[in-house]
């Protein structure tokens, strides 16, 4: 446990962080979902849409560092190589 102010003022920021960060990580995974549920209902319409949506959600998390830049560039790639893949 934190004995010092220094350490329980830190103790609550990084509680903090790890909150904020947990629901930023939920939103990348939920409109990752939402684009590949899309890709599955054979709707290109609503997969590009999906897709554009998630996009700013993805550079998002990227540039406050939450994911990285590649993992992030490999999802969009997929995903859009999978939604051009649509007949």
């Amino acid at each position: 446990m934190a004995n010092t102010a220094q350490a329980r003022k830190r103790a609550k920021q990084s509680e903090r962080r790890r909150l904020h960060n947990a629901s930023r990580e939920s939103q990348f995974r939920t409109r990752l979902k939402q684009v590949i549920k899309a890709i599955e209902s054979g709707d290109k319409a609503a997969a590009k849409a999906a897709y554009a949506a998630a996009v700013p959600v993805i550079d998002r998390m990227t540039k406050t560092a939450l994911v990285h830049k590649n993992k992030a560039a490999r999802h969009k790639s997929r995903l859009n190589a999978r939604i051009l893949a649509m007949a």
